[in-house]
């Protein structure tokens, strides 16, 4: 369901899907978070390794101390009733000869599929990189050998926006610019723009 309670499919999805921070406070039912790592935990990986591992923080003791990790420019995290602590380790998925080590790539596809679920929930699933990882880890008692990705801010979509700097309201407001397809995406070679 989309925000209003529609049916979307997976291309209204990914174009109603929006990084906001506007984070109503209220809980978000626990059938709705079962469905996001349901999400997550089908989504493709290299070999079927599902390296992600994902602390899913809405106790109040757990929500307190990941809240703790943030700088000021992510306060508006504080209203998220659910944050999901995202870790993984380069031996859990391949690593091939030339470095490439796919625990990044394939977790990061997890945490696309959990967010156009969200977004087909009428949830905000918004991940962010500003936190401190050491701390989390010694707080949510992650292993030393893991990498904290990011942390995924869940919650509804609310109207306090009190808490955002004038640069975050104006972005609750318009989806940020895209790039022009051609200055990401190439036909046949580097530098020969798709469209």
């Amino acid at each position: 369901m989309g925000t209003s309670g529609e049916k979307v499919d997976v291309v209204d999805a990914i174009h109603a899907r929006r990084a906001r921070r506007a984070l109503d406070t209220r809980p978000v039912e626990d059938e709705k978070i079962e469905a996001l790592v349901e999400a997550a935990r089908l989504s493709a990986s290299c070999n079927n390794n599902q390296p992600w591992r994902i602390v899913i923080c809405k106790g109040q003791e757990a929500l307190a101390a990941v809240k703790s990790t943030l700088p000021k420019g992510n306060v508006w995290v504080t209203r998220a009733p659910v944050i999901m602590v995202v870790c993984a380790r380069p031996p859990d998925d391949c690593q091939l000869s030339d470095k490439r080590d796919y625990f990044l790539f394939s977790t990061g596809l997890a945490i696309g599929q959990l967010e156009l679920r969200a977004t087909e929930l009428g949830l905000i699933a918004h991940p962010i990189a500003g936190f401190d990882p050491l701390k989390a880890k010694s707080l949510l008692g992650i292993p030393e050998d893991h990498v904290v990705i990011t942390y995924v801010n869940i919650g509804y979509l609310g109207s306090d926006e009190s808490l955002l700097s004038d640069k975050q309201k104006l972005s609750e407001r318009e989806r940020p610019e895209r790039k022009p397809v051609g200055e990401n995406f190439f036909l046949d070679k580097w530098g020969n723009p798709f469209h």
